[in-house]
């Protein structure tokens, strides 16, 4: 296996980039066409015929969905995208959000037929919580029922965002040609014989002209109220300088003010060249990030993390995957420099660890390297201890990172071994998943003495058990699903009540004053004295607070555990 170094020195000509978007919007096959236009692969594969580069586990070949985030790393011109292929099924979010608590940029993928769908908010959402920089990109334009503007609306409507139009198709549907440049007003023409590989750059016709006029001046007047410069053009009604609005691009969009806009055809070939052209021009590089913030492990003090890879060590583990018993950490490196065979500080588990190897990833195929730098996610070898969300650092320099969020599991299923022999394997085996995927839980019902596995929807536990039969032959029996259902309070609302009864011939008497109001969906309960309690005994204050917790596991309405709620 070859080995090489990622080279410090390149930071600006590096884009660490995610494709999200609802399911079968066109997030894998576009990811294929950046792959094979980047001279990566050599032969086209797709998503519907089960042989997509980064769809390369069996249960996303027989599905045709992505199932879990890949990773790829591919030239452009002197660029180099370190690329995540993310999920669109929302059963799998969690791995579109540590990629994005990683990532730079990324580009949302959007069916010119659904438009705007659920999980194309979802990701949005998720995208805006850790402020990544996006570009749009309108898939899918020679489908029936394709509305480019449609799509728009709903951009504005739905996603609270000012799109700013690059691009506009000439046609839809069977009509759909290709792709208008509003900035140069020039039409480029993707040759259907070389799979897209050659186009031809030319000037528009007199119609295509005069379809496309009213929209580059909507752009460019999006652009004058966002540039003084700019503006006094536009006012003047002299030309722009073309140098100044990319500019004004770049800088618009990283700081999330527009949302640059392109579209095309994935599937035939039409309109990834000049998206990746984008990439380049529009999206931020490791170094113009804001440095990451972290806490020293013992102290807690704030430390501040510019990309520098002669910095202190600071990674962050992201993904857990395991190969035939042998794991792999994906991490991105926010400071310092990783080498192979180092002596790391998992400073999360508090534990040291030793790097055997570093690889780049291409899929589920690597390329060893010696040593990694700032700005860089590569997956580490011989991490034996290390979960995800975890951060490795210098013992002698030690620094903490922000956890990757957890989510809460809807859905559980009971799973019995087949025979005593397999009770051990079963469970070593769920142990191996749980590792991988943090939305995943297991428990032992005291009851019915049956292991309950718990997921994200009955897509994703579906998955694991296949995985489980497929990967390492067990097959327990399983349960139906069972829906795990919470309650909540809608509003705030506040009683009293007095405690007056003779118990051991000694007469007990408590009053108590309680409040209720929600919280915050998924940032739980929060028990608040509205007295001074300095004088009590610990024991009575413990013991209020605990009758208070085991008040909230069984709801009012149906029993169910109480959840997000002020008391």
């Amino acid at each position: 296996m070859s080995k090489s170094k990622s080279s410090p020195n390149t930071l600006s000509k590096i884009r660490n980039i995610g494709i999200i978007a609802h399911i079968d919007a066109g997030k894998t096959t576009v990811t294929e066409r950046i792959l094979y236009y980047s001279g990566i692969i050599h032969r086209l594969g797709e998503v519907h015929e089960g042989n997509a580069t980064m769809d390369y586990m069996p249960e996303e070949q027989e599905r045709g969905i992505t199932i879990t985030s890949a990773c790829t790393t591919t030239p452009w011109n002197d660029y180099t995208f370190n690329i995540i292929d993310t999920p669109g099924h929302v059963d799998f979010t969690i791995e579109v959000e540590r990629s994005l608590r990683v990532l730079d940029g990324a580009v949302g993928v959007f069916c010119a037929v659904g438009g705007v769908e659920p999980q194309s908010e979802t990701v949005w959402r998720q995208s805006r919580k850790f402020n990544v920089p996006k570009l749009a990109f309108i898939n899918k334009l020679d489908r029936l029922g394709a509305d480019f503007a449609a799509v728009l609306d709903e951009m504005r409507t739905r996603l609270h965002i000012t799109p700013l139009l690059l691009q506009m198709p000439d046609g839809q549907g069977q009509d759909f040609k290709g792709v208008i440049d509003l900035l140069r007003m020039r039409f480029l023409a993707f040759d259907a014989a070389s799979k897209g590989m050659q186009w031809e750059d030319m000037e528009p016709t007199p119609a295509q002209y005069e379809l496309a006029q009213p929209w580059r001046e909507k752009t460019l007047e999006i652009l004058a109220e966002h540039d003084d410069t700019l503006l006094e053009a536009y006012l003047a009604g002299e030309s722009m300088d073309m140098q100044r609005i990319h500019a004004v691009i770049r800088k618009a969009t990283i700081d999330n003010t527009l949302t640059p806009v392109l579209c095309g055809s994935a599937l035939k070939n039409i309109g990834i060249q000049p998206l990746m052209d984008a990439v380049c021009a529009y999206l931020p590089s490791p170094e113009e990030m804001p440095p990451t913030n972290g806490l020293h492990p013992e102290t807690h003090a704030k430390i501040a993390l510019p990309v520098d890879s002669q910095g202190p060590l600071a990674a962050l583990v992201f993904k857990i995957t395991v190969e035939a018993n042998r794991r792999l950490a994906y991490a991105r490196i926010y400071s310092g420099t990783l080498n192979e065979g180092q002596l790391v500080r998992n400073t999360s588990q508090r534990v040291d660890e030793r790097i055997a190897h570093i690889y780049r990833m291409h899929a589920d195929k690597k390329q060893r390297l010696d040593q990694a730098s700032a700005g860089h996610i590569v997956a580490l070898a011989g991490c034996k201890a290390t979960r995800t969300g975890d951060t490795l650092a210098l013992a002698d320099n030690p620094v903490l990172l922000e956890q990757i969020a957890g989510y809460q599991p809807v859905i559980s299923l009971a799973l019995e071994p087949r025979t005593q022999a397999d009770a051990k394997r079963l469970s070593e085996v769920l142990h191996l998943f749980l590792l991988q995927d943090p939305t995943l839980f297991v428990f032992q019902d005291e009851e019915t003495d049956q292991l309950i596995l718990s997921g994200m929807g009955e897509l994703h536990l579906e998955v694991v058990l296949e995985r489980m039969a497929r990967e390492y032959g067990v097959s327990p029996r399983v349960g139906n699903p069972q829906v795990l259902y919470q309650e909540t309070v809608a509003r705030p609302a506040a009683a009293a009540a007095e405690f007056h009864r003779e118990l051991a011939k000694v007469m007990h008497y408590g009053g108590v004053d309680l409040a209720v109001a929600p919280r915050k969906r998924g940032t739980g309960h929060e028990i608040r004295w509205t007295m001074d309690t300095q004088g009590w005994p610990a024991t009575w204050v413990e013991a209020v607070a605990q009758g208070v917790e085991d008040g909230l596991q069984s709801g009012v309405l149906k029993g169910y555990p109480v959840q997000d709620v002020l008391v």
